[in-house]
């Protein structure tokens, strides 16, 4: 068996046994995204399809190494008599495959397991999952500087063309669940939000932050039943009290906007909620707001810790865009097209790692998020570097076996509860002076 055999039934799987590799990723599911979507090789190639999947996973798991290396040391090239594939071959290649079989994998892959995952961690019978947005910067080309334009300043706008990117996520364990992102100009992270409520499975809670406390928003969560929202009330949010279940605890009233009623005209004029008003030390008062309306079965308290639990989509996109994407100004890709792949293929390789930390935080019994997702990367990093190096693919499931059994060193003490550090940009120091124009505009 050759090591790119090896890879291709198990990189979607390093968590031990063979056959339990097998079970994640099979082969059927890449054959069909290729199939499905149009792409399928039908002659040989030096990097045919299939295999530029792989590789494009790779360009997103192995930030620190350029293409051409992320080729040579995965492996992932046919054997030739002419040697290493050309560097201009590369480009082609991923031009052919496209976007669309990476997106058919990601949301194939990312339902499969963030329903498995958040049915393991509920809460009083809840799913729980957050809702974000965030921005990635792309190369600064023209193509790219046109597809999806940046942010508009005083002093001038944004250095790289910005994609903007929302993503459902599971929050006791960071997969994503799924993912839409677009043109920053032309986009707004509430409207890229709403595209993702329709893979909100029912028994959950969607804990979201005090932007989306819009009406239709919230509406459109509880119109599947058993779908339930938490967020934090905006400091100009009005509401009429209803009942005081107990101090701090009241089920109120509030008025739906006159903007709110002219996007969806089926809203009635007032809308309940509860209000749980509370104070933490070094904190200003907030009240935050939800659907689950019994006190007795969702209790205050808990409700106001569930609410802290928000934060692990920010630590996710830590994770992301600081650790595995090495925090580098900007993606590879120079054509939108290239661009939207090579995000597609970010998501799916994040998913893995996070895949690979669930499996061992369940043998060490303590939660996801006590595994350190630097220390998962480096193993999964260095184990397929070892197999590559190796050129013994029978050695690999116990390699990664291995792996996990060191990864369990890693882990995290449990978080700190209370901090008082507030916000802030700790530095505002800019070297040079901000470029006023785009010189590829004019």
């Amino acid at each position: 068996m050759s090591f790119h055999s090896a890879l291709a039934r198990t990189s979607l799987e390093v968590v031990g046994p063979l056959e339990e590799f097998q079970r994640r990723i099979p082969a059927e599911w890449v054959e069909q995204a290729l199939a499905s979507t149009g792409t399928a090789t039908f002659r040989r190639r030096r990097l045919p399809a299939e295999q530029v999947i792989w590789l494009v996973i790779g360009i997103g798991l192995f930030r620190d190494r350029s293409i051409e290396q992320v080729v040579e040391s995965l492996d992932i090239a046919l054997p030739s008599p002419q040697g290493p594939v050309a560097k201009s071959a590369i480009p082609a290649a991923r031009a052919r495959v496209g976007e669309a079989p990476l997106e058919w994998l990601f949301e194939r892959t990312a339902a499969a397991w963030s329903s498995t995952s958040a049915g393991q961690h509920r809460w009083r019978g809840l799913a729980l999952y957050g809702i974000d947005g965030t921005s990635l910067r792309t190369t600064d080309t023209e193509a790219n500087r046109q597809e999806f334009g940046g942010w508009m300043a005083g002093k001038g706008d944004s250095s790289n063309p910005l994609l903007r990117l929302v993503v459902l996520i599971v929050l006791r364990s960071h997969l994503l669940a799924a993912a839409r992102f677009g043109s920053y100009a032309q986009t707004t992270e509430l409207g890229l939000a709403e595209q993702l409520l329709a893979e909100l499975p029912s028994h959950s809670l969607m804990v979201v932050d005090a932007l989306y406390v819009s009406r239709p928003f919230l509406a459109a969560i509880e119109a599947v039943s058993g779908r339930h929202w938490l967020t934090k009330a905006k400091s100009n949010t009005r509401m009429r009290v209803l009942e005081r279940y107990a101090d701090g605890d009241e089920r109120v009233e509030m008025t739906t906007s006159d903007e709110a009623r002219a996007k969806d005209p089926s809203l009635a004029p007032t809308w309940t909620a509860r209000a749980i008003h509370y104070r933490r030390p070094g904190f200003a008062p907030r009240t935050l707001l939800t659907s689950l309306l019994d006190p007795a079965t969702y209790p205050a308290q808990e409700i106001r810790n569930v609410y802290h639990e928000r934060w692990e989509v920010e630590l996710a996109y830590d994770e992301l865009k600081t650790e595995m994407l090495d925090a580098r100004v900007a993606l590879r890709s120079k054509s939108p097209a290239a661009v939207r792949q090579e995000v597609w293929g970010v998501l799916l390789g994040f998913n893995l790692v996070r895949l690979e930390i669930e499996r061992v935080a369940e043998q060490a019994d303590v939660a996801p998020c006590r595994i350190s997702f630097v220390a998962a990367l480096m193993l999964v990093r260095d184990t397929w570097f070892w197999s590559a190096s190796s050129r013994s693919p029978g050695a690999l499931p116990k390699q990664l076996h291995n792996a996990r059994q060191r990864l369990k060193r890693f882990v995290l003490p449990p978080r700190r509860s209370h901090r008082r550090y507030p916000r802030e940009i700790k530095n505002d120091y800019r070297r040079y002076p901000r470029r006023k124009t785009n010189p590829l505009t004019k």
